[in-house]
């Protein structure tokens, strides 16, 4: 009994503690030792609760704390991990990025592009078509490694002249040892904005849309 009496001093003082602190997790703290008092002020004096038992309780109790206050560590971590993020994208406002897309706008100074391959590639192919799928132009590159690369197309044509400035599409393909690889064409765009979205940062980059910071490639 005298474990029981002490126990219920213990639980008094800490009751006394909580009602200085009304966070969310302090009341629920609360709760969970006016319970474990309320029970023992009810047992069968006849059948007590044995020290294992309120031991048991109490441990589940600083577990569940425990729990908590992880919990609200772990979000602030996060919240930190998001701000750091935000200030890192808003660093490449005004700067161009290669990100997802088969678009290249051709302009009095070239075209700028780029792709991603999953392996090292002894040949890519790339082709520049019009607007009506029709080939403009075509660039050959060899030895890469694996990872992302950029290029520039100075409008040169197949037919020897220069093509004419404005939007066209790439058709990328990359092979090793004669067999295709996965490649991945890239975009180039300007990033104009950032703002936060539910997963973190997310880049507007001029016209071509909304991304992830993840999904910056290449800064140039």
């Amino acid at each position: 009994m005298s474990v029981i009496n002490e126990t219920r001093n213990v639980l008094a003082s800490l009751g006394r503690n909580e009602s200085v602190n009304k966070s969310a997790n302090d009341d629920a703290q609360t709760r969970f030792l006016t319970l474990l008092t309320t029970q023992l002020k009810n047992q069968d004096p006849m059948n007590p609760l044995e020290n294992a038992e309120v031991t048991s309780q109490l441990a589940q109790m600083s577990t569940v704390d425990g729990i908590e206050r992880l919990n609200a560590m772990f979000q602030k971590f996060l919240n930190a991990q998001e701000a750091a993020e935000t200030m890192s994208a808003a660093a490449l406002v005004g700067r161009g990025v290669l990100v997802p897309g088969k678009g290249m706008i051709l302009t009095e100074a070239g075209g700028i592009g780029g792709f991603e391959l999953n392996q090292p590639a002894d040949k890519v192919q790339l082709r520049m078509l019009d607007s009506a799928g029709l080939e403009v132009a075509s660039i050959e590159l060899d030895g890469l490694e694996a990872g992302s690369h950029n290029y520039v197309w100075d409008g040169a044509a197949v037919d020897g002249q220069r093509a004419a400035n404005g939007l066209y599409t790439v058709s990328i393909e990359a092979f090793q040892g004669g067999e295709k690889i996965g490649v991945t064409a890239l975009e180039f765009g300007q990033v104009s904005g950032v703002m936060r979205g539910p997963r973190g940062a997310d880049l507007q980059v001029g016209s071509l849309g909304i991304f992830q910071f993840n999904d910056i490639k290449q800064i140039l």
